[in-house]
């Protein structure tokens, strides 16, 4: 039988096949390689951030329990420090005249030690601003597993799929790969060979050796990334990123796997309760998931988590999940200007189904979402309009801002509690410390679970102790930022002093004199020309700056004229101005431009209108122009930027003018803060917001008087 093929041609179709397939399997060992390198970038990383503290650790320390080391020989030959020491061998500190080779296992011991505990309290920061070599070697690692996985994942499967037939394939081409064996072959392996040859070129020209040919060239070039690209990637993935190295290097982020505070059991039953993603087009962090299987398991739960923590995508995957089982219908409740927020976040994450209940068409939606199913999502006044039928139910209520029904006489919560008996499920949300106002929480447990708030309403001055923790836990979550997100770059908040010129002056002290503490507050903007405003000037400076380093400001006032002086300002550098009058639909139109805007872009808003209820990760500067009366205002809006997803070092500036009230409120709110600090958890006092009271304003004003008639007797004489 005469071969269509020489055996050269067999011999390299083989090698060919071997090649591809030796390929294919260094795959897997390559994703092993890779994740052995993450690991040793990570520990190279927690090294140096160890080392970093132990510089400032002097090595006097090393006879804190007067072990009796002499200090002044190591001082001597060069070791100041713990970390000195650390970077050195036995046989160098042996080496130091006066210490012995048994003082060297001594101090070794000692130092490892300090070395030991300081890595269990180190916490790793990962910023964009900080690409220090170690730091940028670990992104690298991890943009390159991020990047390689589906490709690896892939490669897997060609290689499951097609290597059996493929080694089949190879054993009967074999005769033909030399003259002699093709001599002696039998006519059916002779039949068999050609019937190989044939199958292995198809194998190739097939999707199996188009595809696997494909991912190994872009798996060569994910090897080759750059430290930019890697950066880049880290900025747009953060998520990812994060979630890579938590879980291939377990509590190297400070956050481990918490129990959140509650009991042992419970705990093991959440973390064992199944969560169905599909569907779900976000990754959710771990302590994300876990929030998720609470609800899940819950069924009624208040969620109180701090802002930036993902409360909306917790709620959304939980519809998710329960959509998966066969659920069809959700509804979520929230207030207005957070509204359209809402539709857009579960279309953007989601595949779920959403139907607007508001305004006009509120009867024919809700109609639309009882017949289709869904997510209905309303607004705290137009849960007035939804009457349902006595046995439907739907799977979960969503409750925004939970504490906007802390008052069992109102509508809303009257409304809010018609609807919770028609849901099998209910989630409570709200970023306020309800530990802090025990009242609210009881109030909103009571909806939720009575039982559970029976059995704290008599303990409800214990809302700080351990006992009351336990006893609502299984109906109340909450994680605070530090606890959960220690990767968080850092928060780094200045006050920028301005000193008055003349013109401000003269009206600032009219302003006071006149008891017009409202038009005192404006100081340095509400002078006719921004030419001759402080606060103007440096702003300026700080959006120059922002704009030199990459990055968007938000500018926050108190004040609609200030924010449309901003506006004016900054001309063509501003989109929009945010403020009481802009619709929320408008709002994200303008939050939107503003995340595609390029650096050195501003968005001026109004501090009580772009302070809550929207994201805004796109910017990493925040400008407040005066200090608010109340810090957990400033606290709402710098949370816009600082928050999961931010990959920035958020730079917080406080416009401020000496010799003017601005430095009485800030003191005066420190004042405040420190006590509240001290006692919040201890006492009734955690039940009073911090804020200046109307007794306190009439104070400062006065004493602001009398400074500015004093200094105008001292020009008169």
């Amino acid at each position: 039988m005469a071969r269509p093929f020489s055996s050269t041609d067999a011999k390299r179709l083989i090698t060919e096949h071997q090649m591809l397939k030796k390929q294919l399997e260094d795959t897997q060992q390559f994703a092993q390689q890779n994740i052995s390198e993450i690991k040793k970038a990570a520990d190279t990383f927690v090294a140096e951030e160890v080392l970093k503290v132990l510089r400032n650790v002097p090595v006097d320390e090393l006879n804190r329990d007067k072990r009796g080391i002499r200090i002044k020989p190591l001082l001597d030959s060069g070791f100041y420090t713990i970390a000195d020491i650390a970077t050195a061998s036995i046989y160098q500190i042996a080496s130091v005249r006066g210490i012995s080779e048994d003082t060297a296992y001594t101090i070794r011991r000692i130092v490892n030690d300090f070395v030991n505990q300081t890595r269990k309290e180190t916490k790793i920061r990962i910023s964009s601003d900080n690409r220090i070599p170690t730091a940028t070697q670990l992104v690298r690692t991890i943009a390159i597993n991020r990047r390689s996985q589906r490709c690896i994942d892939h490669c897997k499967k060609l290689y499951t799929e097609n290597s059996r037939a493929i080694e089949y394939a190879i054993k009967d081409l074999t005769p033909a790969t030399s003259s002699l064996r093709w001599l002696f072959a039998s006519s059916s392996k002779k039949q068999k060979a050609i019937e190989a040859y044939g199958l292995l070129n198809n194998i190739l020209a097939s999707n199996y050796g188009r595809e696997a040919k494909a991912e190994l060239d872009y798996l060569y070039s994910v090897q080759n990334i750059s430290n930019t690209e890697a950066w880049n990637d880290f900025s747009s993935y953060s998520i990812q990123f994060f979630n890579i190295l938590e879980n291939l290097v377990p509590g190297i982020l400070g956050t481990g796997d918490a129990d959140y505070g509650l009991p042992e059991d419970l705990a093991r039953e959440i973390q064992d309760q199944c969560f169905f993603p599909d569907g779900l087009l976000c990754e959710l962090r771990r302590y994300q998931e876990w929030g998720v299987k609470y609800t899940l398991h819950q069924e009624h739960v208040l969620m109180g988590d701090e802002m930036g923590l993902g409360k909306t995508v917790q709620a959304i995957a939980t519809m998710v999940s329960l959509k998966n089982t066969g659920a069809t219908h959700f509804v979520v409740v929230c207030p207005a200007s957070v509204l359209s927020n809402w539709c857009r976040e579960i279309t953007a994450k989601s595949k779920l189904r959403v139907t607007k209940v508001h305004g006009e068409g509120r009867n024919a939606a809700l109609k639309a979402w009882i017949k289709s199913g869904g997510v209905a999502v309303t607004t705290y006044e137009t849960t007035n309009y939804f009457k349902l039928q006595k046995e439907f139910k739907f799977s979960l209520l969503v409750v925004d801002e939970a504490h906007y029904i802390k008052n069992p006489e109102a509508k809303r919560t009257k409304n809010v509690t018609y609807l919770c008996s028609h849901a099998e499920r209910q989630m409570f949300m709200t970023g306020t410390a309800l530990e802090n106002r025990v009242d609210e929480m009881i109030a909103l447990i009571q909806i939720l679970r009575p039982d559970i708030a029976a059995q704290v309403k008599g303990i409800a001055y214990m809302s700080a102790a351990p006992q009351f923790r336990k006893k609502v836990a299984p109906v109340y979550l909450r994680r605070k930022r530090e606890d959960v997100l220690a990767e968080l770059p850092e928060l780094i908040e200045s006050k920028e002093w301005c000193t008055l010129t003349p013109t401000e002056e003269l009206i600032y002290e009219e302003a006071v004199l006149n008891k017009n503490f409202v038009e005192a507050r404006r100081v340095s903007w509400n002078v006719n020309d921004l030419s001759d405003s402080s606060k103007a000037k440096r702003l300026m400076e700080l959006i120059e700056e922002a704009e030199s380093e990459g990055r968007k400001a938000i500018v926050f006032s108190f004040f609609l004229d200030t924010i449309r002086k901003v506006t004016e300002l900054l001309g063509n550098r501003c989109v929009n101005p945010i403020n009481g009058s802009v619709s929320p639909q408008r709002r994200q139109e303008i939050i939107d431009e503003f995340e595609k805007a390029p650096a050195g872009t501003v968005l001026p808003a109004q501090i009580l209108a772009g302070g809550t209820g929207l994201n805004i990760q796109a910017a990493s500067v925040v400008i407040i122009c005066e200090p608010q009366l109340k810090p957990s205002i400033e606290n709402q809006a710098i949370s816009r930027a600082y928050r999961m997803g931010q990959t920035r070092n958020v730079l917080v500036y406080r416009l401020l003018c000496e010799n003017s009230i601005d430095e009485k409120i800030i003191t005066m709110l420190e004042e405040k803060q420190a006590i509240f600090d001290a006692f919040a958890d201890k006492s009734e006092a955690a039940k009073e917001s911090i804020e200046l009271d109307e007794k306190t304003i009439a104070n400062i004003i006065q004493e602001e008087i009398e400074h500015i008639n004093a200094k105008k007797r001292r020009e008169i004489s």
